[in-house]
């Protein structure tokens, strides 16, 4: 099975979702590696603010971070090479990147537009 490694920007915590303002992404993203991880992928996150070892210490990232900056961040990489950067992927787009099968939730099924009542001069059903 493959590994994914993510390299999160400066954040104010691990997942980034504390605080005042919160990235809408960040929830989604963290419950999408949480997905992963129950598939069986190996989920490696790190954060350049609380762990700037990680980054030093992988040669592909400490590269992309000298030729672009910051702006490679958030940057995956998966079996070791980056193949994705600057956005958080979707988790359609994570599941193929690490070869597990993905079927999107199925939509709700449609509900009646209320509850058929009784015409009481026609003892027909009808919807309000």
């Amino acid at each position: 099975m493959s590994k994914i490694q993510v390299y999160d920007p400066p954040m104010c915590c691990s997942t980034g979702v504390c605080g005042p303002s919160v990235d809408p992404v960040l929830p989604r993203f963290a419950a999408d590696l949480d997905w992963l991880k129950n598939q069986g992928v190996a989920v490696e996150r790190y954060n350049l603010s609380q762990q700037p070892a990680a980054f030093a210490e992988n040669g592909v990232v400490t590269q992309a971070l000298k030729d672009r900056g910051n702006d490679c961040l958030p940057m995956i990489l998966v079996d070791g090479k980056i193949v994705a950067d600057g956005q958080y992927p979707q988790r359609s787009t994570l599941a193929a990147l690490v070869g597990v099968a993905y079927t999107p939730d199925a939509p709700a099924p449609k509900k009646a537009c209320c509850t058929p009542k009784r015409d009481a001069s026609t003892s027909e059903k009808k919807c309000c």
